[in-house]
Parts: structure tokens; sequence; C-alpha cells
């Protein structure tokens, strides 16, 4: 599993919080980027993304989208094959 992982977080966010424990129980190292206090990282985000909440999940660069769509992900098997894609 070589994917870069990267999940936008806000410090109050119960979506952020689902998103990471998933991550980890399926062994997936990730980095996250706080964007509580930082407007420009946000604003950048919602430009890049179309979307207003967190988290918002990138892999290889790519937005994959929030919480709910990395556990659809999962639960289709998807995100098992995102992760063992060789990187762009």
């Amino acid at each position: 599993m070589s994917q870069r992982v990267q999940v936008y977080v806000t410090n109050y966010c119960p979506y952020c919080t689902s998103a990471k424990s998933l991550l980890e129980k399926r062994g997936i190292a990730y980095d996250v980027i706080d964007v509580t206090n930082d407007p420009e990282k946000r604003t950048w985000l919602v430009e890049t993304t179309k979307r207003r909440t967190v988290p918002q999940i990138f892999i290889d660069g790519t937005a994959v989208g929030g919480s709910d769509d990395l556990h659809e992900l999962d639960k289709n098997g998807k995100l098992k094959e995102m992760m063992e894609r060789a990187p762009s």
C-alpha cells in the first residue's frame, strides 16, 4: 500500500474521527492536514473539492470525498483497489 493519503480535518469533527478510524483499521497510513484555523487552506479545499465539509480525503492527489464516501469505497472493495494501484 504505497498510495499517499491525505485527510483534511477540523479539530471538532466527528466524521473526521470516523474516517481516520477506518483508515487505521485498514492499516492505511495517512497525513492529517488540520484546517481548523487556516482560512487560506480551507478556501483552497472548497475551491478544489467544491465541498465545504470535512473531512476531505485525497488518495494519491485525487479527491475521493468525505467520511461517508470513504466508508462506501471500503464497503464495495474500491478502497483496497485504490491503495494497491501503483502511485502515479
